[in-house]
């Protein structure tokens, strides 16, 4: 049973839900203060589940790259 929320004061806009015994369980982060900090941790959380995928090597991936179709930038669409 999840019993409250603490703040910290060093940590501004970054709260831990905690248990009965005070132990951290979870973390509310105040996007609008840390919302970089935010993208950080999905991006390494990602890395992280994509280990074990396989990888492309670099000349592939350009080859890709230079194939695809080109897109517009929007600079050329308001023009």
């Amino acid at each position: 049973m999840w019993m409250s929320v603490r703040s910290r004061k060093e940590m501004p806009g970054i709260d831990f839900v905690v248990d009965a015994r005070g132990r951290r369980k979870s973390v509310v982060i105040d996007l609008g203060r840390h919302g970089a900090l935010w993208e950080y941790l999905f991006d390494a959380y990602v890395a992280q589940q994509r280990r074990a995928e396989p990888s492309e090597s670099l000349s592939k991936v350009k080859k890709l790259v230079q194939s695809a179709p080109k897109r517009r930038t929007r600079d050329r669409l308001q023009s």
